[in-house]
């Protein structure tokens, strides 16, 4: 088991991150929120967890480890692999995953592309006794902000990561530029979040 990857950030693509470890480049799968706090040539550090198929061994990297902890135990839910329990982190933050398991808010699972009722009904029924309260007093790590002109490329491909067409991701792009303008420094995982809710009521 791989508990963390710390190394320079060698590139980035719509879905993942390589770092380079020891001269070794790994590459870590992550949400769009998680990408958007890294920078090439600068040092990282994320907490990992190793899915290790019959042909294929794939890492998954976190903000954080509650992050971590919530992709391991979602995916104990019939039906929820680790491809869905990332979109899961990457629409909602552990919080507010805890919250709609706790409250029985269907609505707020079926916002995550791949889920549908029944799926959010099982989720809930499997998970409500073991994924715990929300954490008091605190809050997701803010994503890093991004420059103005950078944040709607971002946005867009962290969509199409998740399985939006491109005429989809733009729109959802330009119905959330009212929330960006003006702010020098937007918050891209704040507005990947606001995208997906204009996607999901469409």
């Amino acid at each position: 088991m791989i508990a963390y990857v710390r190394g320079r950030v060698a590139g980035l693509t719509l879905s993942s991150a390589v770092l380079d470890v020891g001269g070794v480049g790994l590459e870590l799968m992550c949400t769009p929120g998680t990408l958007a706090r890294l920078r090439p040539d600068t040092e990282a550090t994320l907490p990992t967890s190793m899915v290790v198929r019959e042909d294929s061994m794939t890492l998954f990297g976190f903000a954080d480890e509650d992050e971590k902890a919530v992709f391991e135990l979602v995916q104990t839910a019939s039906g929820v692999g680790p491809k869905l329990a990332q979109a899961m982190l990457a629409v909602l933050t552990p919080d507010d995953l805890r919250r709609a398991v706790a409250t029985d808010d269907l609505k707020t699972l079926t916002r995550v592309p791949g889920i549908g009722q029944k799926g959010a009904q099982r989720i809930v029924l499997e998970l409500k006794d073991r994924i715990g309260p929300p954490t008091a007093g605190r809050t997701a790590p803010a994503a890093a902000a991004a420059p103005t002109a950078a944040w709607r490329d971002q946005v867009h491909q962290g969509l199409v990561g998740l399985g939006w067409s491109a005429k989809d991701a733009e729109k959802a792009v330009e119905a959330v530029a009212p929330e960006a303008d003006g702010d020098p420094t937007p918050d891209v995982a704040r507005l990947l979040r606001a995208a997906l809710r204009t996607l999901s009521k469409a």
